[in-house]
This record gives structure tokens, C-alpha cells and sequence, in this order.
């Protein structure tokens, strides 16, 4: 699945005790159509997503989303049902592969990820198959 959509709240970037970095936020993604007799396109409905990353992709989201950046997201569609002593609501989650800025709203300038050199795998190391 992918959607776009206004990032709504300011991400909040976890670190779990075992190592796993996580960093999440709610996107609202306006569905939009051209309204002839207005002659001007208008929003129909708004869905809000919760957006969750891991590892890398939360450690390169938690440095360049903020709150009120336009996104484009990828990945798998989450719907849970939950509830607690007062209430009891769904759940809708988007688990993303991908995350981005939209380009149709701006522009942004992109920074290549550099690994130390002990995570790098050497040619001669990789197994032949």
C-alpha cells in the first residue's frame, strides 16, 4: 500500500532495550476531488494512519520528517481492533518499507547513508552460491 499525506504530529523516535530503533507518527491523507460547479478541488474525507518504521529507515526518518512535512509512504496496511477499561477503537497502521518527502509540494535535498567500515561486507567474504 501507498498513500500520501500531511505529517500530523511530531515523530517520537524509540530505541528498545534490545537495540531496535523505532520511530512513529500519524499522517492525514486528504482525499481530494474537482468540484465543477466550484470550479476548484476540494477535500472529500481525511484518513489518518499511524506511520511505523524500524531500524534504519526509523534512524533516517527520526533526522528528516517534522511535523507539517508533506510524505509519500509505502508498505503494509495494519487494522487492529483494540479496547481498555473505558473505550474501544481500531487501529489503523501503516508498517512502512518506504518513507519520503512528496515532491509535488517542494523540494528536498538527499544525504547518502555512509556505514563503517566494519559493517561493509567485503567481496571476498561473500559465500559463492
Amino acid at each position: 500500500m501507498s498513500t500520501a499525506g500531511v505529517v500530523a504530529t511530531t515523530p517520537r523516535h524509540v530505541t528498545t532495550a534490545e537495540g531496535l530503533a523505532i520511530t512513529s507518527f500519524r499522517l492525514a491523507a486528504n482525499r481530494r476531488r474537482f468540484d465543477s460547479t466550484e470550479n476548484k478541488w476540494v477535500d472529500v474525507e481525511t484518513n489518518w494512519f499511524t506511520v511505523v518504521a524500524f531500524r534504519q529507515l526509523a534512524h533516517n526518518a527520526q533526522h528528516s520528517i517534522h511535523k507539517g512535512d508533506r510524505v509519500v509512504v509505502a508498505g503494509r496496511l495494519r487494522v487492529r481492533e483494540w479496547e481498555n477499561d473505558s473505550s474501544q477503537g481500531t487501529a489503523v497502521e501503516i508498517e512502512a518499507d518506504s518513507l519520503g518527502h512528496d515532491l509535488l509540494w517542494g523540494t528536498t535535498e538527499y544525504s547518502k547513508n555512509t556505514r563503517p567500515a566494519d559493517d561493509r561486507e567485503d567481496e571476498d567474504s561473500l559465500e559463492r552460491v
